[in-house]
């Protein structure tokens, strides 16, 4: 089981628990919700739960819940810039379709 990151997407963790002065890393998951079922959900980690399945790539470390790594067991986590827009995209090897809108995938 394995959450990877880019690059790109550990810089930007870097820079965004940096400005923000404290925390241990990105929180990831997923919840029930949208067209399609499920969504992404990005958090700072502040602190561990004992649940939590920790990964480490780029000097970031990710937290995950073992309900939501069922869901995203090898997904690469990439931050990508397109003109004035930028946002976390996720290549997730489990996903069976995504909503038209992007915002959720069935799983």
């Amino acid at each position: 089981m394995a959450i990877s990151l880019t690059p790109a997407a550990a810089d930007r963790i870097q820079k965004f628990i940096a400005s923000r002065g404290h925390g241990l890393g990105l929180k990831l998951g997923v919840r029930k919700t949208g067209c399609s079922g499920f969504a992404y959900v990005i958090n700072y980690a502040d602190q561990a739960q004992p649940q939590d399945v920790v990964f480490e790539e780029h000097g970031v470390k990710v937290f995950v819940d073992p309900e939501s790594l069922q869901l995203i067991d090898g997904t690469t986590v990439d931050f990508v810039k397109q003109g004035l827009n930028e946002a976390f995209r996720f290549q997730n090897p489990n996903i069976k379709g995504e909503c038209g809108c992007g915002e959720s995938v069935s799983v």
